[in-house]
């Protein structure tokens, strides 16, 4: 099977995050922000007055490439720039979709378009399309059918074609401090609603530090870390 011709064997959501979620998920998907005030960490980014910010208050929002290390929330912030702006959302993984798929989510783009609705399309390790995928994506990227988001490891120069690179603003997202990481550590674990705030783990300063700095900048690591963490912890012996 071709790349062009290869399915989408996991379909990412076609809304951006919601308030509910599912209690058997992985704490790092429960504990996804929902709004761009929870964002920790990308503060040149999303701060009052940054540019995504900036962005999402003004509803009018540009093709982009978020390009940063992994787990510092690009599909995060993809999904809520959806919601801020009130964009349907869509998302595929470029490692698994094809030009087919492609297509077809331009196709629902065209038909939404016709009754005044956006269609923001999050493309995940943009990187990893071919030319001829990236061909497929331009001349609607170029009408405004759908609103392109790609995120990406690796430098967007080397990797995208001029000519689509070239109608996207590229913002650069830093890995993520384990100061930055501690205090998201510290709100899944307290957080009673989505976190592990109510299953009684007492999670001391020390491991909170152990656990920012073994996730090496890496907000899904950490947070899985801490579910493995409490997985240990309620199979007998004390956690520490």
């Amino acid at each position: 099977m071709s790349p062009d011709d290869s399915l989408e064997l996991f379909p990412r959501p076609s809304q951006p995050p919601r308030s509910a979620f599912d209690p058997k998920a992985p704490l790092a998907d429960r504990m996804r922000p929902r709004s761009l005030d929870e964002v920790v960490g990308q503060d040149h980014l999303v701060r009052p007055g940054g540019p995504l910010r900036a962005l999402a208050d003004s509803d009018e929002l540009p093709s982009l490439v978020l390009w940063g290390p992994p787990g510092c929330g690009k599909t995060t912030l993809a999904g809520l720039l959806a919601a801020a702006t009130g964009a349907r959302f869509e998302a595929l993984s470029a490692v698994m979709a094809g030009v087919k798929e492609i297509r077809a989510v331009i196709e629902r783009a065209r038909r939404e378009r016709g009754s005044g609705t956006r269609t923001l399309l999050l493309l995940d390790e943009i990187h990893r399309l071919n030319r001829a995928q990236q061909d497929a994506l331009l001349p609607d990227v170029e009408a405004g059918t759908v609103t392109l988001i790609g995120a990406t490891t690796e430098n967007p120069s080397f990797e995208m074609i001029a000519p689509l690179l070239s109608r996207c603003r590229v913002y650069t997202l830093e890995r993520l401090e384990p100061d930055t990481l501690a205090t998201l550590v510290r709100r899944a674990a307290s957080d009673p609603e989505r976190g592990l705030g109510k299953t009684g783990l007492d999670v001391s300063d020390e491991a909170v530090e152990a656990i920012a700095n073994a996730a090496d900048g890496d907000a899904r690591r950490a947070l899985g870390l801490l579910e493995a963490a409490m997985a240990y912890h309620r199979s007998g012996p004390d956690f520490e």
